[in-house]
């Protein structure tokens, strides 16, 4: 038997964690370690519980969410951090996935979402939703930045182009006529020179220096 995904909470309402905690209990697979309802409460949990995935409210008072991220992705070994928000268009969504967050999950979302939200970013993939990370960079990326790191080749260009677009690997090989290990080495690459932890963060970076273009 597999060793459970150990999950951290940390939200500000009872009622949240409550009913996340429901829900991920539910899956055999998942374990909940421990709660916090802040962002300095987060740090300490995450710190003595050490969980694999840790899913963060943004708006809290004192250490908010994007302070309380950057903090637990520096920690070693650091969790996966997971979003949970109301509202997909909020600025601290894209604020969160700017400093390493790998993903977020919107409050509404049903109890099958939450699993497999727990689960793909504990597998280390990115929970990427390409249309509404773009709006989010166009609403509230500061003023566009010069790429300043080093040269990404066309095909890695392409590649980072549908990255952007939530494809994945997969998807990437049969638009480029690729294959899949070729794919991954080219994204490898692209994390590499670009300084992101993930794909997520692959892209808000592309956005923010124009490296894809957030105009549809």
């Amino acid at each position: 038997m597999s060793t459970p995904i150990r999950v951290l909470l940390v939200d500000d309402e009872p009622l949240v964690r409550r009913g996340l905690r429901a829900i991920l209990e539910s899956d055999a697979g998942i374990e909940v370690v421990g709660e916090a309802a802040d962002g300095a409460a987060a740090l300490a949990s995450a710190r003595s519980l050490t969980p694999d995935v840790v899913c963060m409210d943004v708006r809290m008072p004192g250490v908010d969410g994007i302070r309380a991220t950057e903090l637990v992705l520096a920690l070693e070994p650091a969790p996966r951090v997971l979003v949970v928000t109301t509202f997909e268009s909020d600025e601290y969504v894209f604020d969160a996935l700017r400093v390493g967050a790998s993903g977020f999950l919107l409050k509404r979302a049903d109890a099958d979402q939450v699993v497999a939200a727990v689960r793909a970013v504990a597998a280390g993939e990115s929970l990427l939703f390409p249309e509404s990370v773009r709006r989010m960079a166009v609403r509230h990326a500061p003023a566009q930045t010069t790429y300043r790191g080093p040269a990404l080749t066309p095909r890695e260009t392409e590649v980072l182009t549908l990255v952007s677009r939530g494809m994945s690997n997969p998807e990437i090989a049969t638009e480029l006529v690729l294959g899949v290990e070729t794919v991954r080495t080219h994204v490898a690459n692209v994390l590499s020179k670009l300084g992101a932890r993930d794909r997520t963060q692959a892209v808000v970076v592309a956005y923010e220096t124009g490296l894809v273009s957030t105009a549809r």
